[in-house]
Formats: structure tokens, C-alpha cells, sequence
């Protein structure tokens, strides 16, 4: 389906001073053009919207078949005709020659000119004759390297552009023959030629292939090829016998066929590469790929062939890699990456578009009011010539890029309008008597003539579509120049002023709430996303524009999406993102009544909303929007105003109107203890204690816990990347600590909160900097042995436990809080404390401070100590490291204390089962003698 619009893509147009009929014409780089009559190529300055004016002109060596230019090298190229004989000459340096009668030189590709030559080509323009075996039929330019591809009957010729370095200053552009792809079965008419990407087409068949120089499946490299033998497949419906059965008296006609990939390959076309390059060449093919094979069946119910059925407009368009929509590019044509690759051709009534590279597939598919004559593609649209209208199309060029060059498209953070969006004409322009087409920066060039009688490129027998094994299209000589033509220059407008009419065009669906209004405001994103892609001819203030043009066109599309009941209603959030838009520029956009006074919120925006909300913004919105964001929620979404209310973007809300709202809420269906928790929360933001404690008090501390797992905000926010505890989380740490470590504890079990996140936590809570360690934090890690972690970080939290026990035991520092649990307690309910040595209490009653604190933390220390951290001790010293010298130290220092203090039997208990004998035999000697020195 294709959508009809009736925009203004075309702006101001201008006639080209030509002095005869044009026969070919092709644009020339950013700012010229070429038109070829009889034996002359005359080359006009195109610039912007100034008139056009002629730059100079130069004789050919017969009347020109086919005109190509190549902006990589700025050469032009043609296929000449001369007594019935064609001839390939390339033109290099045409910008020297300034009148017609300047001096030319003419040489042969490959030839070394001597040097006192070669400085003389610096200012004069240069025609490199190109001799084949067979006559040129077809020519294209690879937009890349400049590489030049010649199709003749039964094989495809490359060039590739060379630059022979003269001296420093000067290099002399030339081409080398490095390769000849020998094809049979198919005829070349059109060819198209892209950084190894060959596109092959005949009258009904269409064959593209990809030369690679790296060893993969494929036919290899014949250096002294043969003819291949490979069969027709059954899958073309016609077999070698039924060929030999054709006459004058009947036709056999091939049924239509489409293979893609791999499949293609049965095709029945042979393809044989030869190298003739030479062996330090750069780049070199080795094999070949196929991609599609596509044939169409004629029309042969007239029982004569017209040209309705015939294939033109063959075109691979590239598009390149930008890095970011915002990121600087380079200009120049040999720094640039291929991101993605497009084929394009047509028939009279319907055009193709495929996607190539990465995958093959039909993109879009295009049907024409009334039958074409030419078509050519960009990166924006598809512009379509029939005898007598000018039509553009979009393409989805832009929208399949985007996903090749972005992994992160199509999720919450970015979106782009679907490849299989149905395409739009943007305007049918009345045109009369229009013949080419051709398409060069923002320029359109239209050739017209009044005659309405068509005059066909190509004139065969009616027996031209039944074999592959006819010779070359037979190129019918034109007719003398006659009046009534005009050659136009017709200037399509900036991607910006078209981006701003089709938004004010998609203005009359808005309020009809439809689909067409997303599919306007969705063309309108991509333009401008294909702007971007191609901004390497951007100035800066432009670029400026059209980055600015393109999030406003995402928050088009996100107000469509978030306004529209659709099942891509999600979509408002990627777009609202991609806008810029703060989340209070969003609500401020959003009609909170409908016209009959009734709310209703669609799931869009409740979706982006939601979504906002749960990423933390460091966004806090004002009380007015708060309240109205509450009320949003408490109409479309009751559930989940308890999170809502948690975001740190509520912190405004008026805690009055929160409790209202809570109350009215039916707790049924969900959890009552979160609204419970909830409105605790608000009653202490007002101070409210006695309501607080009512709240707390309507549930056990299990619930309580469990409430805090619904909805870990009620407890701990993030703030600019950071942890940060609520009011909620500081008066728990006062009131009821035990909470507070268990509601934490819960978290992080049920993946909610880390343990880095966790330990920042507390320590921040607590007012402590990363180097102290406060005792909730102590209890924390009591809690999660008790709870029985995985043993990976048991370990780790060994460590960090008998390393704070040791401190404070050092420091002499009694813990800033009462501990939780007691050694007694944690014997009883841990399998990791074991029980307390007798040799413990020896170390308690000779210290001379015996407080109750300093015992504690040193019968914790004991039942942990000895079994886990001597052990992990002894691995980690045997791991060596940065720390190999500190723990070392660390284990001779507590060897030491140890054997001075215990009798030698309990010594031999706290040492580790394994270990070197010698290094531990100097302490257990000294634990040995010490009574007998006494």
C-alpha cells in the first residue's frame, strides 16, 4: 500500500544553456554537470540556487552511449561510438580544461609517461583510452574507491583507479585491469558497481554478487579460465532439451523466480573470476558470493514483446558509517565505511528494493499510478519519471541503517520507525514529456521533449525474453535534434523545510487520533534521520538544524504514541527519551481533560511515565505536576501508586494528598503491607510520629520485610549515581536497627540491592567515611553468615569480619553502637561460629581491660578466626600479589602473639592442616620452651 500526500519536495527549478538535444547527462561531484550530444560532453557549474552557467566543453571521439562520473578520482567516463565501433575513454582532470580548444592529452591505461611529461598533465585534462576484446555495453563507478566496472556480453571488467605518484605535490590518475569476471547465461543492460558488490541486470533477470578477497565458500580464481558447464536447476523450469526446441514457429517462456542467499547460486548463471592484476595490488577477489537471482516472466498475451516488461533503474546505493547521529565525520570519499548497502530496479508498473550485506531481503516494494520510464534512489527518496509526472517516494533506507549501525535500537532507550512501514508518495508533479532522470547532491535533472511518442532505449526481436543466448541490445541512433526539449534543473528543498511542512501537514490527523498522523510524523523522522547519516556536506549551522529538527520529531512521536491507543503504545518512551525532554516538558504537553470533561490516560503515556519514574531520574517534579502524576496513576494505574509515590522525582508531592489518595485505594488483589509502609513513610515526612507507629505497628517485622522487597525505594534512593538512605531508612536506624538490617538483607537475597551498593549504604546512613566501618554495618555482615550465603562470598566476608574484629581489638575502639547479636547468639544460630576455646578466656582475664565489648569482639574473633581466616591467610599469601609482604607480616605477627599466649596443645589447633612445616616450626619451638624458660 502506498500512502498519498500532497507535499512540496521540489523547490525552485532552472533550464540547462544547452546548445543541442542532450542523449546522455549525469551530475559531476557536488557542483557539476554533464550533458553529452552528438560528439561533445559540455560541463555546466551547478551551485546552490544560482542560475546555472557553462564551465567548458570537450570533443569526444564518437557520439556518447553511456555517460558515468566517479567522485572518488573526479574522473568522467564513457562508452563511445564511432563507425560502428565502441570505444571506453575515461576523462581525469577536467576541471583544467578551461575553453574548448585547450590542449588535451590522450594516453593508453597502464602506459608510464616519462617524467618531463608528466608535469605537463598537472594543468591539462587527460583522456585514458581503455581497449577491450569486446565491445563495452554498460559502465558504473564504484562511490567508494573510484574502481571502474565495464559490462560487455559474456564477462564483467574491473579497473581499478590507481594514482602514480610523479614527485610529492602530483600524482597522475590511472587505472589497471585486475580483474575479469567471466559470466554466462545473462546479458548484461545495467550493471552497478560497490566496494565489491556487482549488480547484474538483463531484461527480465537481475544477479548481484559479492567479490571477496578472503577464503570463504564461492567459485575461486581462474587465472587461465575455462567455460563452466554448470546446468540449468530444475528450479528455472526449463532444461537444456527444451532449449534446442527453439524456432521462428514458438517461444518457451521461464516462469518467475526469486532466490535469495545461498539459493541463488542455482540460478544456472556460471561466474568464473580471472585475476590480471598485479600481485602487490592492495585489494584482490579471490571469490565470488552469490546474493539474489530475481527473473520476471513477460507479458505474452499480446504474442509481441513491448517494452512494459523490460527491467531498468538497476542502482546500489551505500549508505556509510556515522559512528553517532551528533558524531564528526570527515569528508572524503576514501575515508569513508560502508554500513549498509541497497539494490534497486523496476519494472514499468513496480519497483524493488532490497536490503544487502549483513542479510538479503525485499525491503520495500513500489507500485506506480502509470507506467515508468526511469528511476533513481537516494538515501531519501525514490524519484519516479513517467511520460508525463515528476514522483517521489519515500525509503526506508535510513530506518534499516539505523538498526545495522545501533544495537541499542528498538528498546527503551532508542526506536526508529519499522522497515515495513508502508511507503508514501510525497507529490505526483506534473511534468510533460519527460525521457531521464538523473540525481546528483540536492539536484534533480529532468530531460523533456514535447513529442509524446516515446523513443525506447532498446529495440529487439519478440523473441528477445525466450534465451539468455541472444547478442547485445542493439542501440538504436536518435533522430535529429528537434525543438520542444528542455533540460531541467529542478532543486529539492532543504530536509528541515520539508521536515516542517510534513509536521504541519500531519497537524489535520492529530485530532482524528489515527494512524496516518504516527505515519507522516514517521516519515518526517526519517528525513531527517537520512539527513544525518548523510552530513558530510553538511555545514555546521545545518547540521545544527537538523539535530534539533530531529528530537523535536521524536517528541512528536512520542506525544503520538502516548496519546493513541495503539498496540505500539510503548514506543512513546524510546521517543520521549531520543527528544531531550525532561519528564516535566513531557507532562506539560499532556491534555489532562478531554473535551467532555472526562480523564482518560492512555497506556502510552502512563507507560512512559512508569518507566521515568523507576529510572531515577535526577528529575524531581514540582508539587503541582507531582499531584497531578499521583492523580494520572490513581485513575489508570491504582497499582502501582504505592511505587510511584517512592520515586526520589515524588520527593515534592504533599504528603497530605499522598495519604488520600492512599486510602482511597482497594488493597485487595495486591499487597496491603506496601500501601501500609507507604503511608508510614508519609506520615513521618509530616512528623506525623503517632501515625507512623500506628502504621508499623499494623503488621509483624517478617511483613514489614517483605513489604520492603516490593519497593526497595522506601528504604534506599539513588541519587547522581550514588546510594543514598531515606527518612524512612534513617529513623529505622534509631527506632528499630534489627528492621533495618533484616529489611536490607532481604533485599539483597532477592537480587534488589548488591553487596558494594549494600556496604555504601550503611556506611553512608551512618555518617562513616569508606575507611570506617560502623557497627550496623558489622551487624549487616553477622546477618548475611546467618543467613547462609553462597560460598563463593563467604570468603570475602570472612575477611572482612575478623579484619574489623582484629581492628577494634588493636584499636582498643568499643563498637559506635550496641551490636545486634552477641557471640552467644550467633554460636547458636551460625554453623560458621564455633564454640569458644578454652584458651579464650586465658586471653580475656590477662588483659587488663576487661570490658564487656573488648570479650566480645574477641569471642567472635576465635570462633571464626581459627577455622576460616588463618587458612585463607596461608592461600593468600601463597597467591602472592601486591599484598603478598601485608599478609605475611600480618601472619607472623599473629604467630607470635599466639605461641606466646597459648599452651602448646592448643597452638597445634589453630594452625592449618597444610602448609610448609619449617615455616611454622620456629613458633611451636618457642610455644614449647617457653614454660620450661619460666
Amino acid at each position: 500500500m502506498v500512502h498519498l500526500y500532497n507535499l512540496h519536495p521540489f523547490g525552485s527549478q532552472q533550464v540547462v544553456p544547452c546548445r543541442l538535444q542532450p542523449e546522455r547527462f549525469c551530475g559531476g561531484g557536488p557542483d557539476a554537470l554533464f550533458v553529452a550530444a552528438g560528439c561533445k560532453v559540455e560541463a555546466f557549474t551547478v551551485s546552490g540556487q544560482e542560475l546555472c552557467q557553462p564551465r567548458c566543453a570537450f570533443s569526444t571521439l564518437g557520439r556518447v552511449l553511456r555517460l558515468a562520473y566517479s567522485e572518488a578520482g573526479d574522473y568522467l567516463v564513457a562508452i563511445e561510438e564511432k563507425n560502428k565501433a565502441t570505444f571506453l575513454r575515461a576523462y581525469v582532470n577536467w576541471r583544467s580544461k578551461r575553453t574548448e580548444n585547450s590542449r588535451v592529452c590522450i594516453r593508453m591505461v597502464g602506459h608510464n609517461v616519462e617524467a618531463p611529461f608528466c608535469e605537463t598533465f598537472r594543468d591539462q585534462m587527460s583522456i585514458v583510452e581503455m581497449p577491450l576484446s569486446e565491445a563495452p555495453l554498460c559502465v558504473s563507478c564504484c562511490p567508494v574507491r573510484g574502481d571502474l566496472l565495464v559490462g560487455c556480453t559474456n564477462k564483467l571488467v574491473l579497473f581499478t583507479l590507481k594514482y602514480r605518484i610523479v614527485n610529492e605535490e602530483f600524482s597522475i590518475l590511472d587505472f589497471e585491469l585486475s580483474l575479469i569476471i567471466h559470466i554466462h547465461n545473462i546479458t548484461p543492460v545495467e550493471i552497478s558497481f560497490c566496494v565489491g558488490y556487482v549488480a547484474v541486470m538483463s531484461d527480465l533477470e537481475v544477479l548481484i554478487l559479492k567479490l571477496e578477497s578472503n577464503s570463504k565458500n564461492g567459485e575461486s580464481v581462474n587465472h587461465h579460465p575455462h567455460k563452466t558447464n554448470r546446468p540449468m536447476n530444475l528450479a528455472e523450469g526449463i532444461s537444456n532439451e527444451a532449449l534446442q526446441l527453439e524456432s521462428d514457429d514458438f517461444v518457451i517462456c521461464q516462469k518467475p523466480i526469486e532466490l535469495l542467499g545461498k539459493k541463488s547460486e542455482q540460478s544456472g548463471i556460471s561466474v568464473t573470476l580471472e585475476s590480471t592484476g598485479l600481485d602487490d595490488e592492495k585489494i584482490k577477489y579471490f571469490h565470488v558470493q552469490h546474493l539474489l537471482y530475481r527473473r520476471f516472466a513477460p507479458d505474452i498475451s499480446s504474442y509481441v514483446l513491448s517494452d512494459d516488461i523490460k527491467l531498468h533503474s538497476l542502482q546500489l546505493l551505500p549508505i556509510y558509517q556515522t559512528g553517532s547521529l551528533t558524531s564528526e565525520r570527515k569528508n572524503s570519499s576514501q575515508e569513508k565505511e560502508l554500513l549498509s548497502l541497497f539494490c534497486f530496479f523496476s519494472l514499468p508498473h513496480v519497483g524493488y528494493l532490497y536490503m544487502i550485506v549483513k542479510s538479503v531481503e525485499l525491503m520495500s516494494v513500489y507500485q506506480y499510478p502509470e507506467r515508468s520510464q526511469q528511476a533513481v534512489l537516494t538515501p531519501q527518496f525514490l524519484h519516479v519519471i513517467t511520460s508525463n509526472y515528476l514522483q517521489c517516494f519515500t525509503v526506508r533506507c535510513s530506518a534499516a541503517a539505523a538498526r545495522e549501525e545501533d544495537p541499542d535500537m528498538d528498546s527503551t532507550v532508542k526506536a526508529c520507525p519499522p522497515v515495513s512501514m508502508d511507503v508514501c508518495a510525497l507529490r505526483i508533479q506534473l511534468f510533460i514529456g519527460l525521457k531521464a532522470i538523473c540525481h546528483f547532491k540536492n539536484h534533480v535533472i529532468l530531460l523533456t521533449k514535447a513529442d509524446p511518442e516515446a523513443i525506447p532505449e532498446r529495440r529487439e526481436s519478440p523473441k528477445r525474453f525466450t534465451s539468455r543466448k541472444t547478442t547485445s541490445d542493439k542501440l538504436k541512433t536518435p533522430p535529429v535534434a528537434e525543438a520542444g526539449w528542455n533540460l531541467y534543473i529542478v532543486n529539492t528543498i532543504s530536509p528541515v523545510q520539508l521536515y516542517r511542512e510534513m509536521v504541519d501537514y500531519s497537524n489535520t490527523y492529530k485530532t482524528a487520533k489515527t494512524q496516518s498522523c504516527i505515519h507522516l510524523l514517521s516519515e518526517a523522522h526519517l528525513l531527517v534521520r537520512a539527513a544525518l547519516m548523510d552530513a558530510s556536506q553538511l555545514e555546521p549551522t545545518e547540521k545544527a538544524e537538523l539535530l534539533e529538527a530531529f528530537k523535536e520529531s521524536c517528541g512528536h512521536l512520542g506525544d503520538c504514541y502516548s496519546r493513541l491507543d495503539t498496540q505500539y503504545s510503548h514506543l512513546a518512551l524510546p521517543y520521549y527519551k531520543m527528544s531531550g525532554l525532561s519528564m516535566a516538558e513531557v507532562l506539560a504537553r499532556v491534555e489532562w481533560a478531554a473535551e467532555d470533561g472526562s480523564q482518560k490516560y492512555e497506556r502510552g503515556l502512563i507507560f512512559y511515565i512508569n518507566h521515568s519514574l523507576y529510572e531515577n531520574l535526577d528529575e524531581e517534579l514540582s508539587e503541582e505536576l507531582a499531584a497531578q502524576v499521583v492523580q494520572m496513576f490513581q485513575v489508570a494505574e491504582p497499582k502501582q501508586l504505592p511505587h510511584i509515590l517512592c520515586s526520589p522525582s515524588m520527593k515534592n508531592i504533599n504528603p497530605l494528598t499522598a495519604i488520600s489518595y492512599l486510602k482511597k485505594l482497594d488493597t485487595s488483589g495486591f499487597s496491603s503491607v506496601l500501601v501500609t509502609l507507604t503511608k508510614a513513610a508519609m506520615a513521618l515526612k509530616m512528623g506525623e510520629l503517632d501515625m507512623y507507629c500506628h502504621e508499623m505497628k499494623s503488621y509483624s517485622e517478617m511483613k514489614l520485610v517483605c513489604g520492603f522487597i516490593l519497593e526497595p525505594r522506601l528504604l534506599i534512593q539513588q541519587k547522581k549515581g550514588r546510594s543514598v538512605p531515606t527518612e524512612l531508612a534513617l529513623h529505622l536506624k534509631e527506632t528499630q536497627p534489627g528492621l533495618l538490617v533484616a529489611s536490607v538483607l532481604g533485599l539483597q537475597k532477592n537480587n534488589k540491592i548488591g553487596i558494594e551498593e549494600a556496604d555504601s549504604f550503611f556506611k553512608v546512613l551512618c555518617g562513616k567515611d569508606e575507611d570506617r566501618i560502623p557497627q550496623l554495618l558489622v551487624d549487616f555482615w553477622e546477618a548475611q553468615l546467618v543467613a547462609c550465603l553462597p560460598d563463593v562470598l563467604l570468603q570475602e566476608l570472612f575477611f572482612k569480619l575478623t579484619s574489623q574484629y582484629i581492628w577494634r581489638l588493636s584499636k582498643r575502639q568499643p563498637p559506635d553502637t550496641i551490636p545486634l547479636r552477641t557471640s552467644e547468639d550467633l554460636i547458636n544460630s551460625c554453623n560458621h561460629y564455633g564454640l569458644i576455646c578454652p584458651w579464650v578466656n586465658i586471653l580475656i582475664s590477662s588483659d587488663s581491660l576487661a570490658d564487656k565489648n573488648y570479650a566480645e569482639d574477641l569471642s567472635k574473633l576465635q570462633t571464626l578466626w581459627w577455622k576460616k581466616l588463618l587458612p585463607e591467610l596461608c592461600h593468600r599469601i601463597k597467591c602472592g600479589g601486591e599484598k603478598y609482604q601485608l599478609y605475611l607480616s600480618s601472619l607472623k605477627e599473629t604467630l607470635s602473639v599466639v605461641a606466646m599466649e597459648l599452651e602448646l596443645r592448643d597452638f597445634l589447633n589453630v594452625l592449618p592442616e597444610d602448609g610448609t612445616a619449617a615455616f611454622f616450626l620456629p613458633y611451636l619451638l618457642y610455644c614449647s620452651r617457653k614454660k620450661s624458660l619460666t
